[in-house]
């Protein structure tokens, strides 16, 4: 599977960028919650094939060639309230190969009890990471979750929203980063989909286009068993800030 990724991004990668993105984990999140007393150990690992080569203006590492591996622990305390525990690391040359963060992420899901007619829970991730990889040191994330299967097809939406507490973004507010994925499933066990990741700036005053982050995956995930999880694919940027081509894998196992 890694090798046919990589055949297929390095088909339209290109350029390099002028700021770095954090893709430490690229996923869109379906609104259901960990089962109660389960816990999920899942493994994210990012490799950016075409990315930014130099340091930026506010001191980050460049991200051309490096690998993230953030581990993720969540554990289910309740049929619709669960807690999640990242370990952000980055592998690569030129001083790039540190422990970068971590973070905390209490989320709750309406129960199935409510008979909604979509799928709805809230995360709320918070917590910090080295300012060579990340400017904005400590931070907040609030991500609402929607979503949906009909039958053969699926679409979660993320209207996700940042909120820096140290660095240059600690003072414009709230940003935007809406999240989207629409897949089909070919199979029982394999669905093929599209991932869009952005992020527009503060609401109501948003960056000029080519300094947002647009960018968009070819997916797939694999079902073949209920304690597992895979998820991978191959995402390409569309505007400055953007990294230009990344491939992406999550692994988990429920407990």
């Amino acid at each position: 599977m890694k090798h046919i990724l990589l055949m297929f991004a390095v088909l339209f990668c290109s350029t390099a960028i002028l700021k770095a993105q954090d893709n430490y984990e690229i996923q869109v999140y379906g609104s259901e919650t960990v089962a109660q007393d389960r816990t999920m150990i899942e493994l994210h690992s990012n490799n950016t094939l075409s990315g930014s080569k130099t340091i930026s203006s506010s001191g980050q590492l460049p991200t051309n060639h490096v690998e993230h591996e953030t581990i993720e622990i969540t554990h289910g305390w309740t049929p619709w309230f669960e807690t999640g525990f990242y370990f952000f690391n980055s592998v690569g040359s030129g001083g790039r190969s540190a422990y970068v963060g971590s973070h905390i992420r209490p989320r709750v899901a309406a129960p199935k009890s409510w008979d909604w007619p979509v799928g709805v829970s809230i995360s709320t991730e918070f917590g910090f990471q080295k300012s060579a990889f990340d400017a904005n040191t400590c931070s907040l994330e609030i991500r609402p979750i929607i979503d949906k299967q009909w039958n053969k097809w699926y679409v979660s939406f993320n209207p996700t929203m940042d909120k820096s507490f140290a660095g240059p973004d600690q003072h414009i507010g709230l940003t935007f980063s809406p999240n989207l994925k629409g897949s089909y499933n070919v199979t029982k066990i394999v669905a093929l989909g599209l991932e869009y990741y952005g992020s527009t700036g503060p609401f109501f005053h948003y960056d000029p286009i080519q300094q947002q982050e647009h960018q968009l995956f070819v997916a797939t995930d694999l079902d073949f068993n209920p304690n597992w999880e895979f998820n991978a694919g191959v995402g390409y940027g569309f505007t400055k800030a953007t990294d230009k081509c990344i491939i992406k894998m999550i692994l988990g196992r429920r407990f």
